[in-house]
């Protein structure tokens, strides 16, 4: 656990808290910090109660930091932790949990070490335990619809009934709820809740309608 903030202090404090959250993680890519307060503000307005910032640009980090100092009610997190490092990275900005896109030993000891709470990524029946052998029963299922979708974790439930999935990677408003049907899935992950073109015209409003309609999946 690292020092910059004591674990009681955190929203969640497991990787199954998270997946109870939101039936909606906005999973977002920001060009610009300047967008992460208002845009985090309007996903909150609408009833989603956390926000995945991805690291897949330098905006990530800083706009993690605003959303956790400058807006209440929302538990920000970090997506798209690729690299050992990224981990304390993501913790010392005060993100809350951590999302990985796939699972190697090196990574999970990195992020396990940070102390947050993670999503790793399985995509495979063999990744899936290998985490569960780790302790980690709560993980994100990517990219869920070229790997199978829905069929394959309905085919995987049997085996292994344990497990519990956050399926992201081409999921929309149109297939989410057949996700979220399924009991082993908690919550799903998409980034049809801030599409850029809303981002990049301040369309807080519309944002805010979107998360509406996603926090009302659940």
């Amino acid at each position: 656990m690292t020092e910059h903030e004591p674990k009681e202090n955190r929203a969640v404090q497991t990787a199954a808290e998270v997946l109870d959250l939101s039936p909606v993680i906005p999973v977002v890519a920001l060009d610009d910090a300047e967008q992460a307060v208002p845009l985090a503000r309007a996903l909150r307005d609408g009833g989603i109660r956390t926000i995945e910032i991805t690291l897949r640009t330098p905006a990530g980090l800083p706009a993690i930091e605003r959303v956790a100092a400058e807006v209440p009610g929302i538990v920000p997190g970090a997506g798209t932790i690729t690299e050992p490092g990224q981990a304390e990275l993501a913790a010392r900005a005060g993100a809350h949990y951590l999302v990985t896109p796939g699972t190697t030993d090196r990574l999970l000891d990195d992020v396990e070490a940070s102390g947050l709470p993670y999503l790793a990524g399985a995509s495979t029946v063999s990744e899936a335990m290998r985490l569960a052998e780790r302790g980690a029963t709560a993980m994100k299922f990517f990219p869920a619809e070229p790997s199978g979708g829905t069929a394959y974790l309905k085919a995987i439930a049997g085996p292994l009934p344990e497990l519990r999935f956050c399926p992201t990677g081409g999921i929309s408003p149109d297939n989410a709820p057949d996700y979220l049907a399924l009991p082993g899935v908690r919550c799903v992950g998409g980034s049809w809740l801030s599409p850029p073109d809303l981002l990049a015209a301040g369309e807080w409003t519309r944002i805010a309608e979107l998360a509406a309609e996603a926090a009302a999946l659940g």
